[in-house]
């Protein structure tokens, strides 16, 4: 159940977003830290002394994707679910989406939040971005799953297929691209336009109520967030020449989980992320489509707690 705002660090002066209503998590506080610049919002539960877990959610949702997540982690791991830039209750940037930028903002924020070194859990874009911060940072993080998400230049598909039983999954790569018309045709309606992805995308069209698709639509719609959500697909070229720069480098160097859902997007996340990392692992979330925390929030907790437990 979404309830009202209560913590006493929520003060004007301290959120970004002061119109979008700020929801609560039983037994988690909301947090907000800057980060070159860039003031993002945390929410934050869990025994401090625990592992530190660090979610990332994708569009068009926000931190609130992993509510069912959070609590069955929280009684043996510091729980920390970021908003990305642009996203929910974080700032609304000018400048670049490319996700190495955008990671050394989240990554900032963590380390902000007095957390040096975490395991990473990412979803969606979200995963476009851990997958660039544990490049970036790996140094940092005790491992990475990533969550059925198409990371440019990575697990993304070179073409967005013309069948029409695979277009759908995909379309909206290149309609994000086209400057202008998006924003033309979407402001105003972003509850039509994000109630068909979280309906259309999860295995069963009930997974989201009215109420759901109204809270993440308010976030998109609010104060720049539909710019800054179309702003990840149009740098998605730049995230993935970045991406292959740093890999000639080197490979991932942190564990990594690939969470697939048997009827989501990216059919084996393990498979298509192993020629990038040494230690690749990989499960399939059986009954979930695309939103697999929101679909089988009980099995993504359980394999993130065994991937901890299996690479400590």
């Amino acid at each position: 159940m979404i309830g009202p705002a209560t913590s006493a660090l929520r003060s004007a002066e301290t959120r970004p977003v002061r119109d979008l209503p700020l929801h609560d998590l039983p037994g988690f506080t909301h947090r907000w830290a800057d980060a070159g610049g860039v003031r993002l919002h945390a929410v934050e539960g869990g025994p401090h002394t625990g592992p530190a877990v660090v979610l990332l959610a994708g569009f068009p949702q926000t931190w609130w994707a992993w509510r069912k997540v959070m609590p069955a982690l929280a009684d043996r791991f510091h729980v920390i679910a970021v908003d990305l830039p642009g996203q929910g209750h974080s700032e609304r940037p000018e400048g670049s989406y490319d996700t190495h930028t955008i990671a050394a903002h989240v990554h900032g924020a963590v380390k902000a939040l007095g957390v040096p070194t975490y395991w990473l859990v990412a979803h969606d874009v979200g995963a476009w971005v851990a997958f660039s911060l544990a490049l970036d940072f790996g140094n940092h993080l005790h491992g990475v799953a990533l969550l059925d998400a198409g990371i440019p230049g990575i697990t993304l598909p070179e073409a967005v297929p013309l069948d029409p039983e695979k277009a759908w999954k995909t379309w909206h790569f290149a309609f994000h691209l086209v400057p202008d018309l998006p924003e033309a045709l979407l402001a105003g309606r972003e509850t039509e336009y994000v109630g068909w992805f979280l309906r259309a995308k999860a295995l069963s069209p009930d997974t989201f109520d009215d109420t759901e698709i109204g809270h993440y639509a308010a976030a998109v719609a609010a104060d720049g967030g539909l710019r800054a959500a179309l702003a990840y697909y149009r740098y998605a070229a730049e995230s993935a020449r970045r991406n292959h720069e740093a890999l000639s480098r080197q490979q991932l160097n942190v564990p990594v989980l690939g969470i697939s859902g048997s009827h989501g997007s990216i059919p084996d996340m393990a498979a298509s992320l192993s020629p990038w990392a040494g230690d690749v692992t990989g499960v399939v979330v059986p009954d979930a489509g695309h939103f697999i925390p929101d679909e089988q929030p009980a099995a993504v907790a359980a394999a993130v707690a065994d991937f901890i437990a299996g690479s400590r």
